[in-house]
């Protein structure tokens, strides 16, 4: 087993960054991916971004079925969405944002391309979970966290709560 690297929390400034695109495709890259998979399952999350360790990567691990499934475990690099379709509304949460969940709305549908761990290119479609999750981890490439997708009176009320914890010592 890797490392397991503790999950960064907002307003960690590497959250805001637009992350830069992965160029090497070695031995030193599976074994993040590894790494954040086993990480992502410490942290009890579904979807991890290499920012959210601190690591300013277009990379992104999921697992839809935590654990459940080995062919939902799925490793994105410099991914980008190519379609989408339809909304759908439901609640979100975020390892960087511990106890907020929101409504977001997102796509219902997305294809996606993106490289695997070898440099080789592939499209995926999702709906539902899925594609929640590869948007969402997709917004942490480009700096933006799902509370920057909520109305500006939400937002401001979660930033509040935040802001309480932070200042009682429980984030």
């Amino acid at each position: 087993m890797g490392k397991i690297h503790e999950v960064v929390k907002w307003p960690e400034p590497v959250l805001a960054q637009k992350a830069a695109p992965v160029t090497v495709f070695d031995s030193k890259l599976k074994q993040l991916a590894e790494e954040m998979f086993e990480s992502m399952y410490v942290a009890q999350g579904i979807g991890l971004a290499a920012p959210q360790i601190a690591l300013s990567q277009r990379m992104f691990v999921i697992d839809v079925s935590f654990k459940k499934n080995p062919d939902d475990r799925l490793v994105f690099i410099n991914p980008e969405i190519i379609a989408r379709k339809g909304k759908q509304v439901e609640e979100e949460g975020c390892l960087s944002l511990p106890e907020i969940r929101e409504k977001v709305e997102r796509a219902a549908w997305v294809k996606a391309r993106a490289q695997d761990v070898h440099g080789n290119w592939f499209e995926i479609e999702g709906d539902e979970l899925l594609a929640r999750a590869i948007q969402h981890e997709l917004d942490h490439l480009d700096g933006v966290l799902f509370i920057d997708r909520l109305s500006r009176l939400k937002r401001d009320l979660v930033m509040r709560r935040i802001r309480k914890m932070i200042k009682n010592g429980e984030w």
